[in-house]
């Protein structure tokens, strides 16, 4: 099975934009902002109204983006989403097979885990990275008590990760990062201020990048 995941594109940005119940013609609308700012990989996840059509049409639309599906729970989601077209696969928890399979298939993915155990056991099944969801309940701290015994992991904290908290997760040995509405800030989606959006957009990858490189 070929997949269109771009390896040198996740490079250049490791950041999972994750875009729940956003309509189309919103991403289409954004989507310069986004790409302006150096972003490459977007999530819209499976629970969104119109998931698969989103994959389809931004797949086949936007090939210098990985557009990958989030909330992927079982096999049925994950054959949905590779259907659909997504380059990578994002869960919210744990399930082997769904691992499993995406590593026979080779497609990326990042399966969404909290404790040590469901981290290792994400990572030893073949997980590219995992999700450590939902960070914010723990802190950049967990992440480097967590990589302070399994330093190889490629750990990837999603949930309530903004502005201010990036330095502190790459610092902590975080490889990447998930974000949704402190990326794609609602305020801004509603009232359709793009211009204000991008300039959001801009301040978190000149964050990322700075982060990255210290």
């Amino acid at each position: 099975m070929k997949n269109k995941f771009k390896a040198d594109k996740w490079d250049e940005m490791p950041v999972i934009g994750i875009l729940r119940n956003v309509p189309l013609a919103d991403i289409e609308a954004i989507l310069p902002y986004y790409m302006k700012a150096g972003f490459t990989n977007l999530e819209v996840t499976m629970n969104s109204l119109g998931a698969e059509e989103i994959i389809r049409h931004l797949s086949e639309n936007y090939p210098s983006l990985n557009i990958g599906a989030g909330t992927v729970c079982d096999k049925n989601d994950l054959k949905r989403a590779v259907k659909a077209g997504a380059s990578f696969i994002v869960t919210p928890v744990v399930d082997e097979k769904v691992i499993k399979k995406c590593v026979k298939w080779g497609i990326p993915i990042f399966p969404g885990a909290f404790s040590p155990l469901e981290i290792y056991s994400a990572n030893k099944w073949g997980a590219t990275g995992v999700k450590v969801f939902p960070a914010n309940l723990l802190g950049p701290s967990y992440i480097k008590d967590v990589l302070a015994p399994f330093q190889q992991l490629k750990l990837f904290p999603t949930g309530g990760v903004n502005l201010e908290n990036i330095p502190a997760y790459f610092k902590a040995g975080a490889k990447g990062l998930g974000m949704g509405g402190t990326l794609f800030l609602s305020s801004l989606l509603e009232t359709k201020d793009y211009e204000n959006l991008g300039l959001h957009f801009e301040k978190v990858a000149q964050t990322v990048r700075a982060s990255r490189t210290k």
